[in-house]
């Protein structure tokens, strides 16, 4: 590596190690820092430090980002190992038309830290995209969406119904999965995901599915283990 590229990675990793010495106490974003350093480590020693101007913009990293890495654009995604990827907002996933480079870390727990143990970087084509989603099309999709959506209704009834509706066809012979998000709270999302084995399969196929010592990202190996405490749950108190 060139002497350039060593300052920063010796920067952000005296920042992990002080970030796991810390063990401050958990809040959420806290829980999800694993996850934000992850994607910030890949920003600044790949992509020239870009800083997204917006987290609701359609790329993470949009192509003009992206000058040594095929100059498509990227979506760096962080999960525990063995579980499905979170993929985002439904609808403006399936409306990608484009090749992209998608980049998965998958972590595993360790105490109050999260250790990465596996890194894909597939380049998705849109013809493998399409086949992810079929046979669904975007008035399947605008339909559950409305029903995730829908305030007049109770979150509860609003939940039973989209759950209904995604384990019929077409959403239940398509290889992407369809994750209607809906509680008390007012959230009200519809989004997808791709189980672990489906990444494989479909995304890196010929690839081992086993969790790796010393996993490397573009030749560079992932730096951590991530101070990041389990996730909490909080009780709630059914509505009357």
């Amino acid at each position: 590596m060139h002497a350039a590229g060593i300052a920063p990675l010796i920067l952000f990793s005296l920042f992990i190690f002080n970030a796991v010495q810390a063990e401050p106490d958990p809040s959420p974003r806290e829980v999800q820092s694993h996850g934000v350093a992850f994607e910030e480590w890949i920003r600044q020693t790949f992509f020239d430090h870009y800083q997204p101007k917006s987290y609701t913009q359609k790329w993470d990293i949009p192509k003009e980002a992206n000058l040594r890495h095929g100059h498509i654009p990227v979506n760096p995604k962080a999960t525990e190992y063995g579980t499905p990827v979170g993929l985002g907002d439904a609808l403006r996933q399936f409306d990608i038309h484009e090749p992209f480079l998608l980049i998965i870390g998958y972590w595993k727990e360790e105490g109050k830290t999260k250790r990465y143990v596996k890194v894909l970087t597939p380049v998705v084509s849109p013809e493998i995209w399409r086949e992810l989603w079929k046979p669904i099309t975007r008035d399947d999709l605008l339909k559950l969406d409305a029903i995730v959506r829908d305030r007049s209704v109770d979150y509860r009834e609003s939940r039973r119904l989209a759950q209904a509706l995604k384990a019929q066809a077409p959403f239940s012979k398509a290889i992407i999965t369809l994750n209607p998000k809906i509680d008390g709270h007012g959230q009200r999302r519809l989004q997808c995901s791709l189980s672990f084995p489906k990444v494989m399969e479909f995304l890196s196929p010929g690839t081992s599915p086993a969790e790796e010592i010393s996993p490397q990202l573009f030749g560079v190996p992932v730096p951590g283990p991530f101070y990041s405490p389990p996730r909490q749950f909080k009780k709630t108190v059914p509505s009357p």
